[in-house]
C-alpha cells in the first residue's frame, strides 16, 4: 500500500464524469492531471448505509477510490474505540465535478475553500488556477498536515491554514469564489463578507428537515448573497454546524389510521419547502422494503413515527404529523415544485428560503403566495 498514492486514477472514471455533463474540457484535462488516489489515504473505509467497513487490500482499496463512491479517511473526529462515525471524507468524484462546475471560476481568480480535508479539491483547483490563488482552511490539525503533505508530493502549494472556516480568513481580503466542501447548517454572514460583489459562493446544506443540497449563491453590492439550490449533495458537516439528535419525546403514543405515505416526504423539493414552513421539526429516515419509515420530533417534545402501509404514532402536545400532511397539501397546491425551483437569500439578519423568486420567500406558520 506504500505505493498506493501513485497509482493514477483510471481514464474511465474520469471519462464518465465528462459522458455525464460533469465535466467540460478544462476541468477534464484538470481531472486527469490530478489522480484521486494520490490524496486517499492507505488506511481508509467505505460507507454504506448504516456504518462504515475498512477497506482491506491493495485490490479493494484501488477499487473504491477509482469508483465515484466517497471514500471515508476519518472516523470519530480521529478518536481511538468510537462508535465509528464517518467525520472526514474523500467526495464522490462527481459531486466534486458537480460542485467545481458550480463555482464558474475563470482564469486569474482567488478561490477560497473551507474544508481541506484530503487535499484533493484543493489540488484541483492549484492545477486549474495555480496555487497561488488557490486557499484552503481545515480545522482539525491532523487533517490539516496530511493533506498538506500530500499536497507537497504532488507538486501543489496552495496557501493552506488551520483553523475555523466559519470565520473570515485574517487579512485575506476578499475572493472571487468561495467553495465549502463541509456541510454548513447555514450559510455564516462571514463567509459571504469574504467574496466579492459578483462572487459565487458554492456550498451544501444540510437542515433539520433535510439532509443535504447545494446551494450556489451570487454576492449583490449590497452584501446580500442570493441563488438557487442546484440538487442534493451529502457532505461531512462542519464541526459546529452538526446537526443536533431528535429532541426528546415526551407523552404517551397515540395511534392513528395511515395517511400520507412517508416515503413522499424525502423527495427534496418537498424537503426545503417543508423545512422552511416547518422550522426546528427534525426528520430522520430508513428505507424499508415496503417504502420509508420516518421519525419527526419538535423540540417541545411532539413526535411522530410513521412508515409506508403502517398506522401512524404520535407523541406530546400537539398533532405533528398532521401539520406534516398539511404542508405537504400546501406544497402540492403550488405544483410539487422541484428542488431546484427553490432558493436562498442570506443576509446579515439571517437567511430566508423562497420559491421561484426571491421576493416569494416561504415562512414558518403560513403560507405566501406563490
Amino acid at each position: 500500500m506504500s505505493t498506493a498514492q501513485h497509482i493514477p486514477t483510471y481514464p474511465g472514471l474520469v471519462q464518465a464524469l465528462a459522458e455525464r455533463g460533469l465535466l467540460d474540457a478544462r476541468w477534464r484535462r484538470v481531472f486527469d492531471a490530478v489522480p484521486r488516489s494520490r490524496f486517499v489515504p492507505a488506511r481508509a473505509w467505505r460507507q454504506l448505509a448504516d456504518r462504515c467497513v475498512p477497506v482491506v487490500g491493495t485490490d479493494a482499496w484501488l477499487a473504491l477510490v477509482n469508483s465515484d463512491e466517497p471514500v471515508v479517511t476519518q472516523l470519530d473526529d480521529g478518536a481511538e474505540g468510537g462508535p465509528g462515525v464517518a467525520t472526514s471524507s474523500n467526495s464522490m468524484p462527481s459531486m466534486v465535478a458537480r460542485m467545481l462546475g458550480l463555482l464558474e471560476v475563470e482564469d486569474g481568480m482567488r478561490v477560497l475553500e473551507v474544508g481541506t480535508g484530503t487535499g484533493y479539491v484543493a489540488a484541483l483547483l492549484c492545477e486549474r488556477l495555480g496555487g497561488d490563488l488557490v486557499h484552503s482552511v481545515e480545522l482539525d490539525p491532523v487533517v490539516a498536515r496530511q493533506a498538506a503533505e500530500a499536497l507537497a508530493r504532488a507538486g501543489y502549494r496552495p496557501r493552506l491554514r488551520v483553523g475555523d472556516g466559519e470565520q473570515p480568513w485574517p487579512g485575506l481580503g476578499l475572493v472571487d469564489r468561495l467553495i465549502a466542501t463541509c456541510a454548513l447548517r447555514h450559510v455564516p454572514y462571514g463567509l459571504v463578507r469574504q467574496v466579492r460583489p459578483g462572487g459565487v459562493l458554492v456550498a451544501p446544506l444540510a437542515r433539520e428537515f433535510w439532509s443535504g443540497a447545494l446551494v450556489q449563491l451570487r454576492v449583490r453590492g449590497d452584501g446580500t448573497a442570493v441563488g438557487p439550490f442546484c440538487g442534493g449533495a451529502t457532505y461531512m458537516p462542519m464541526r459546529s454546524h452538526r446537526a443536533p439528535d431528535l429532541h426528546e419525546v415526551r407523552g404517551k403514543g397515540r395511534a392513528r389510521a395511515a395517511g400520507l405515505d412517508p416515503a413522499r416526504l424525502l423527495d427534496l423539493g418537498f424537503a426545503l419547502y417543508a423545512g422552511a414552513r416547518l422550522p426546528g421539526v427534525r426528520l430522520i429516515h430508513q428505507d424499508t422494503s415496503e417504502g420509508a419509515q420516518v421519525w419527526v420530533t419538535r423540540e417541545n417534545g411532539a413526535g411522530a413515527t410513521a412508515a409506508t402501509g403502517e398506522e401512524v404514532w404520535q407523541y406530546g402536545p400537539g398533532l405533528l404529523w398532521e401539520e406534516i400532511e398539511q404542508t405537504w397539501w400546501e406544497y402540492e397546491s403550488v405544483g410539487r415544485p422541484e428542488a431546484d425551483q427553490f432558493g436562498l437569500t442570506v443576509t446579515d439578519r439571517g437567511q430566508q428560503v423562497w420559491l421561484r423568486d426571491p421576493r416569494e420567500v416561504i415562512g414558518p406558520g403560513r403560507r405566501r403566495p406563490v
